[in-house]
């Protein structure tokens, strides 16, 4: 296995992305712009306590106040202080903490750390615990502690690096961590970290305690020192640099830490640009895609919510096995390796659900987490994962850093608003209707334009023009409909006036009260259903455009006069029949509805001699048919 490292430096964006056996596994991107505050020491300010979520917002010198939670509070800021202080190193919970407002005031001064840039609306996460890395050691202020990186898992190895640190002797109040580039190192190149730290830790207190908050007293390395401390090991082969002056900085810094590994430093010195010449580029813009390709033919769907990420499993046209057990476990295990990669690759943190395609065998469940946790365990960011449910679902949750990378390097779309769909014009058109009913009805708006993009226009001038004017002469208020295509898909301008001409502000609220007895209603009467059957039958007598009456020609007319004389009788024509079954039927409706309200038996008589003589009209019918069926005979 071959890694390596690549970075591409530019004045305004600093990108560096970790190879291995050919595939990008790591890339971390930085732009001047928006440069990562994780690590630096501000002296800020209290500017306001929350007994309500125990927490407290300080001002850092930012544009947002960061957060700061009672959790990480440092005791030396807890009521009685020096007995506080005495039992600093005793493991603490939550619940022995006193309430963060009997600590804070508003307006102290306090020494803080970004632990997490702030996302959104949110302000960073800020720290009382400090803590400065070096390249073997960890610094802790204020805490007269002596551990091991949590990634050291042998024990034998803990011990030996914890009586290392002990005969160093470190100073009072100063606690101090091995890190895992720390291991195996010599108890000089330990000594020499140590001395490093001290030093670095004496210059910010003084600059604490000169300074006036808020403001900044320790700043990060930048994103190539920082990387280079943090990720380098022996596993890289080489870094690779298309900068001259990064490359000379990343060689005297690697010559003060790992003297061995100096002549690990390349130069890149081609014409085509360094990601394009290892193929990255295409990789990259893969990221912010959401499905991912396996290489048996399944795919990862990914996405990614304020709240957790979900991740689909798919088997796609992978179809080489006969057994469904054995597609399913080929193309999880497939997922279960690509997906920590995504992970990182992505920078996506919080709560990760991952649907996997169902499997029967327990044996085969076991087997894919194995791989998950494996792969995870390469990560530099603290994971946690769950057993498979029985709906072979996997929870895990990853430490959240930093934003994510396509928050990042991108932004929501103005039209769809991040949604990933546009409203059809005809939708927006019925929204825009129900709005211009809604500010129709204020008595102060006389004239009402509207600005919307021209395919929603041509809805509401085509199919609603009827609308509109009906809608303007009940409420006397003029209506102007723009048409604009500089609009984005779904924005709609409404521009108000009063009858004076002057603006109205108005906001498309609603006018209902908040108590739905408030409401006006009136109840439905058997005199509006009969207006409504009256309007309906009016409605279906007017002819049509399609359907409009034309005189027949006079042939015609004589053919219909004998055919009318063979049947004996007249056709009735539809509207009479219409009539007659809307006779009818307002009839019974009335008969029912005048049982159930216990109405006179006058008209009760009235509806069964109504009833008699519908039955006598269809008597004849019947013998007509018996007659005319005889003449045939005949």
């Amino acid at each position: 296995m071959t890694k390596e490292m690549l970075i591409n430096a530019q004045p305004d964006e600093c990108r560096i992305a970790i190879v291995t056996d050919g595939a990008m596994t790591e890339l971390y991107i930085e732009r001047a712009s928006s440069l990562s505050r994780v690590g630096n020491i501000y002296k800020g300010r209290i500017t306001n306590v929350e007994p309500s979520i125990q927490a407290a917002f300080v001002d850092f010198g930012r544009h947002k106040h960061g957060f700061l939670h009672i959790s990480d509070l440092h005791p030396q800021y807890f009521p009685g202080k020096q007995k506080q202080l005495e039992a600093v190193g005793k493991k603490r919970t939550r619940r022995d903490r006193p309430p963060i407002q009997t600590c804070l005031q508003r307006g102290q001064d306090i020494l803080i750390q970004v632990t997490k840039d702030g996302i959104g609306t949110k302000g960073a996460t800020l720290t009382t615990y400090l803590s400065i890395p070096g390249r073997y050691l960890v610094l802790m202020p204020g805490l007269q502690r002596l551990g091991v990186s949590r990634k050291i898992e042998d024990e034998t190895a803990r011990t030996e690096m914890r009586t290392i640190l002990e005969d160093l002797k470190p100073p009072e109040n100063l606690g101090f961590i091995v890190r895992t580039a720390g291991m195996n190192r010599s108890r000089h190149d330990l000594q020499r970290d140590m001395h490093y730290l001290v030093r670095l830790w004496k210059n910010v207190e003084q600059r604490s305690s000169q300074a006036r908050a808020p403001a900044e007293i320790y700043q990060e390395s930048d994103l190539v020192i920082r990387t280079i401390r943090d990720i380098f090991n022996s596993d890289i082969r080489r870094i690779i640099c298309d900068d001259e002056a990064v490359s000379c900085k990343v060689k005297e810094f690697l010559r003060l830490i790992m003297p061995r590994t100096n002549n690990r430093v390349d130069l890149y010195t081609g014409e085509v640009g360094l990601f394009h010449a290892f193929g990255l580029e295409q990789e990259i813009e893969k990221i912010n895609t959401p499905r991912v390709s396996l290489p048996a033919g399944g795919s990862l769907v990914i996405d990614q919510t304020e709240a957790l990420v979900a991740i689909d499993v798919n088997s796609g046209r992978y179809r080489e096995s006969t057994d469904a057990e054995t597609m399913a476990l080929r193309t999880n295990s497939e997922a279960a390796h690509e997906i920590p990669r995504q992970l990182r690759l992505r920078d996506l943190g919080g709560v990760i659900i991952i649907d996997f395609i169902d499997m029967i065998e327990e044996g085969h469940r076991r087997q894919i987490e194995k791989i998950l946790r494996t792969e995870t365990g390469k990560d530099r960011a603290r994971t946690k994962i769950l057993r498979t449910s029985r709906f072979g679902i996997v929870e895990m949750t990853r430490q959240r850093v930093k934003p994510s990378l396509a928050s990042a390097t991108s932004y929501s779309c103005p039209h769809c608003g991040g949604a990933g769909r546009v409203r059809s014009p005809e939708s927006q058109a019925l929204a825009v209707m129900r709005t211009l009913r809604l500010a129709a009805n204020d008595e102060n708006i006389a004239r009402i334009e509207v600005t919307v993009t021209p395919a929603v226009a041509e809805q509401i001038l085509n199919n609603h023009r009827e609308d509109v004017t009906e809608l303007e002469q009940v409420s006397q208020t003029r209506i102007l409909v723009h048409a604009e295509s500089q609009l984005s898909a779904g924005d709609v301008r409404i521009a108000c006036t009063d009858p004076r001409g002057a603006a109205v502000q108005w906001k498309a609220t609603s006018a209902l009260s908040e108590r739905p007895e408030d409401i006006p209603t009136r109840e439905v009467t058997l005199a509006d259903l009969a207006v409504f059957r009256k309007r309906s039958a009016e409605v279906q007598k007017e002819p049509t455009d399609e359907t409009a009456q034309v005189e027949p020609p006079e042939e015609e007319k004589k053919k219909k006069k004998s055919r009318r004389g063979r049947r004996g009788r007249k056709k009735k024509t539809s509207a009479e029949k219409t009539d007659k079954d809307d006779k009818d039927t307002s009839d019974k409706t009335a008969a029912k509805e005048g049982k159930a309200a216990g109405e006179d038996e006058k008209e009760k008589e009235t509806t069964d001699a109504k009833s008699k003589k519908t039955k006598k009209r269809r008597r004849p019918r019947r013998s007509r048919k018996k007659k005319t069926a005889t003449v045939s005979k005949e």
